[in-house]
């Protein structure tokens, strides 16, 4: 299960000492959040940040941090001195990847000054370097300089579809390496991000990830990609959700592209858990040449004792 360091957890948690009405600020988050609504129509005050971090941040997290660790087993060479973080929120995405490539010169970019605020606190128990924090809006900014790791989590969401492409290219050309996407995993969303992998395509992008290919996703309607990460609760995660369990299951949707000779994408990707038993093992793949019904029987010890490990999401 993937965690928020305990540090970022502590902060987050001193930062609330004191504050009233987090669990109500939770409640309305998450309800506007279902109703796609953007963060600027709810997120207006310290206590509605925070809110955030204890009830979505957690999350978020886990998610990042599984596309991250994914894109290390596909580009194991690549490894970023510098990271942007657009539509930033608390830094989360940013966190995450200081934990995989700790020291990372981080610069944070939000609308939100108050995501900002928690983000600034955080900064310095996180395994970042040097971290930078703007202003600035998703489909709006310029900065001058290029980064080799650009991610955007949970933010394109908000954005209206006509403002969709304008956004992803301005992200793909701040990036001199990687751009990092993750999304709800909504067909909603992954829809649009297929809409986006096509964009960057023609733009010159190479997908590393989750795609075995560059070509059109072969899925049809109702059936989409999209992934599932457990993670933990804590107890205050818990009392904003008004949860009983100690974990939930966060499914998302994403997409890692790259530039040109960085990395290679796998030879085929597990759409769905597989079917076993004990004389064979079905997958569901999506592989160069489209879907892929692959079954591997148990007289093939070695194929047999692999496909047993596989599971939604895996790499073949």
């Amino acid at each position: 299960m993937s965690a928020l360091p305990h540090a970022l957890q502590q902060t987050v948690r001193e930062l609330t000492v004191g504050q009233h009405g987090l669990k109500e600020s939770a409640g309305r988050i998450s309800a506007h959040y279902r109703q796609l609504g953007a963060s600027r129509g709810v997120i207006g005050a310290s206590a509605d940040a925070l809110a955030y971090a204890l009830s979505r941040m957690p999350a978020t997290y886990a998610a990042v941090s599984a596309v991250l660790a994914e894109l290390r087993r596909r580009a194991p060479e690549f490894v970023p001195t510098a990271v942007l973080d657009v539509g930033a929120g608390p830094g989360t995405a940013a966190w995450a990847a200081a934990e995989t490539w700790p020291g990372l010169a981080t610069t944070l970019l939000d609308h939100n000054r108050e995501f900002l605020a928690v983000a600034q606190a955080l900064a310095p128990h996180s395994s970042a370097g040097a971290v930078d924090l703007r202003a600035g809006e998703i489909g709006a900014f310029e900065l001058a300089a290029g980064f080799g790791l650009v991610t955007c989590a949970y933010a394109l969401t908000e954005l209206a579809d006509d403002a969709l492409l304008e956004a992803a290219s301005r992200l793909w050309r701040h990036s001199d390496g990687v751009l990092v996407l993750v999304e709800p995993g909504r067909p909603r969303d992954y829809q649009r991000l297929m809409t986006i992998r096509a964009h960057l395509v023609g733009q010159g992008a190479k997908v590393l990830a989750p795609c075995p290919h560059d070509r059109a996703c072969p899925l049809e309607a109702p059936d989409w990609c999209h992934f599932t990460v457990r993670l933990n609760r804590s107890r205050d995660h818990m009392r904003m959700k008004g949860g009983t369990l100690g974990y939930e299951d966060e499914k998302y949707s994403y997409l890692v592209v790259a530039r040109p000779g960085l990395g290679e994408p796998a030879a085929g990707r597990v759409l769905r858990r597989p079917e076993e038993t004990k004389f064979s093992v079905s997958l569901r793949t999506c592989a160069p040449d489209g879907i892929e019904q692959r079954t591997v029987q148990s007289r093939d010890k070695a194929a047999f004792k692999a496909a047993r490990k596989l599971d939604w999401g895996d790499a073949v």
